[in-house]
């Protein structure tokens, strides 16, 4: 059976104080939720009030983003080892507004990703289409070239110790959100993907996550399909009661 994780993204939102006010509200409303592994991942000039404040309980703090060198002349950027030393666990990679944004590429996504796992950190791969992508009944083409390219060059060891996040690009902070049968759909897709390079015990054992304009309101029916294993939440997790609400779905 594999374990829920919810995780929440927080972007580019909050201050130190107000990440500490987050947890002082959030706390005690999962204190008991002992169904499924929580992350919190905020700025990285809240790292350290995050790690302080989630002392002590379940939640896990990640960051967003980070570099594939252990260190050097990359002004701006973060190493993974950095990161584990601030307390992280885990840390995004390849968000669809990074790929957007930022000139993330399948490429460097795997760079990345093989940076994080070298510090000791578990990466949450993000895959994902577009709008157009899917309305021309390219999502699973999408899907597969980003798994080869981002993902399925790990070794088994490496792999196995990735999760993946499906976020349908049209979905994200759109208000959109994909019906639990497309999300499962994708979810379904991804799995027999990694069956194919990884063999049936790593398709039933990875964990993959839907985000997309996740709310407290449409996280059951989420959650309610067998390959959906957690969810990455974006504006729905700034708020304590809110994110909550999802990770006691």
């Amino acid at each position: 059976m594999r374990r829920p994780l919810m995780a929440g993204n927080w972007k580019m939102f909050k201050t130190p104080a107000e990440t500490a006010a987050f947890f002082e509200k959030f706390l005690p409303l999962v204190g008991a939720s002992a169904h499924a592994d929580i992350l919190i991942c905020p700025p990285f000039v809240n790292l350290a009030a995050a790690v302080q404040a989630a002392s002590g309980s379940a939640v896990g703090i990640g960051g967003q983003n980070l570099h594939w060198a252990k260190d050097g002349a990359y002004t701006g950027e973060i190493s993974g080892g950095m990161l584990k030393a601030a307390g992280c666990r885990s840390v995004i990679i390849g968000h669809s507004e990074r790929r957007q944004y930022f000139g993330e590429t399948d490429e460097t996504v795997l760079r990345r990703t093989v940076a994080a796992l070298d510090a000791g950190l578990q990466p949450v791969v993000c895959v994902g289409e577009r709008l157009e992508e899917r309305k021309s009944g390219r999502t699973n083409d999408v899907l597969a070239v980003q798994f080869r390219d981002g993902i399925a060059k790990l070794t088994p060891a490496q792999f196995a110790q990735v999760v993946i996040a499906y976020e349908p690009v049209w979905a994200i902070g759109t208000g959109e959100v994909a019906t639990p049968a497309q999300a499962a759909d994708a979810h379904r897709f991804l799995r027999s993907q990694v069956r194919g390079v990884y063999g049936d015990d790593a398709a039933a054992s990875v964990r993959i996550l839907y985000g997309g304009s996740v709310k407290p309101d449409n996280i059951r029916g989420l959650m309610a399909q067998p390959d959906i294993d957690g969810a990455l939440v974006g504006g729905a997790s700034l708020d304590a009661a809110s994110f909550a609400s999802i990770v006691n779905f």
